[in-house]
């Protein structure tokens, strides 16, 4: 499985973003996308989950299930945490679960591997900036998925959540799985050489 990008472009408000954008990104790896505020990191993260359409250019899963499009076989993990502050923890992964075709129990599984177990009972809007992503982050187990797209997926989390995040990185690609990241700097993986997340870097061009 490897996921293919060629000749990307995207324009969002009249603005051309990026353009001519190409990479591949095998089973088991990773790519970091890099570049200054307004380069397009979070918009090329956008439009491989299907949340904006490229103006020119084809994105592809090959060997992937095929039948399954590429956004039903990613997970995007953008700025906002998505999360209803009325229900409980446990309600808010349980809703994203059943959502996302997850099997029973794996929600109250994943909590407690992100470390919010304890909280499943607690009103999301009780939760801390860094308890809310790490909620975020349970989705990526609480309903398998092979693409995992983070935009700053370490915003709001202390060294503990994440050592936790790299972790959860390593296992999901050594399962044959695969991640793009948008980063600003380290995400955190520098003392985890084994992860090897910057396998490859773009940068998309802000064009004048």
């Amino acid at each position: 499985m490897r996921l293919v990008a060629s000749d990307l472009a995207c324009v969002r408000g009249g603005r051309r973003v990026f353009a001519g954008v190409g990479f591949t990104v095998e089973a088991g790896s990773a790519l970091t996308v890099t570049g200054p505020n307004g380069a397009g990191k979070s918009s090329l993260l956008r439009l491989i989950a299907g949340l904006l359409r490229p103006e020119t250019g084809r994105i592809g899963l090959d060997g992937g299930d095929p039948e399954l499009t590429l956004p039903e076989q990613t997970h995007y993990l953008g700025h906002q945490d998505a999360l209803k502050p009325a229900l409980t923890v446990l309600e808010n992964l349980q809703f994203w679960a059943e959502f996302l075709g997850s099997q029973a129990g794996s929600a109250s599984q994943a909590l407690d591997r992100v470390g919010v177990g304890a909280l499943a009972g607690l009103p999301a809007a009780y939760l801390s900036a860094g308890q809310k992503r790490r909620l975020s982050l349970a989705r990526l187990l609480a309903a398998p998925r092979p693409v995992w797209l983070l935009d700053e997926p370490t915003a709001g989390l202390d060294a503990a959540a994440q050592a936790m995040l790299a972790d959860l990185m390593r296992t999901h690609r050594s399962g044959g799985g695969l991640i793009l990241a948008a980063v600003h700097g380290p995400i955190g993986l520098d003392d985890a050489p084994e992860l090897n997340l910057a396998d490859q870097a773009i940068e998309p061009a802000v064009l004048e």
